[in-house]
């Protein structure tokens, strides 16, 4: 395999919130007496891909956190309800810095 045709791979790395989620995620699980593989099932997600968000690299869309909620018999406030993290831009998504042209008006006499 010659180095232009090997494939780079990103590490991911767990945030703040992600992780806060997980560790409240698997409280909920083990709550609710569900190894990851029934829970997986449930919400027809794979078993990794669970185990991902509870360790924090998982990046869960709102409906699939809803499947989740549900497969647990809980709302998603109540999954919500005990992370208490900083929402404070981390600086690791992308911020817009474009900028917007300046506008010149003139009239038109």
């Amino acid at each position: 395999m010659t180095i232009a045709t090997k494939k780079i791979r990103k590490k991911k790395v767990a945030n703040e919130v992600g992780i806060a989620l997980g560790v409240r995620l698997k409280e909920c699980r083990h709550a609710a007496e569900l190894s990851q593989e029934k829970l997986a099932f449930a919400a027809q997600v794979d078993r990794t891909f669970i185990s991902a968000c509870e360790r924090g690299l998982g990046n869960p869309s709102v409906e699939t956190l809803a499947n989740i909620a549900y497969c647990l018999n809980i709302t998603l406030a109540e999954l919500f309800a005990t992370v208490e993290v900083s929402l404070k831009p981390s600086g690791m998504r992308r911020m817009n810095v474009a900028t917007p042209p300046e506008i010149l008006r003139k009239r038109l006499r």
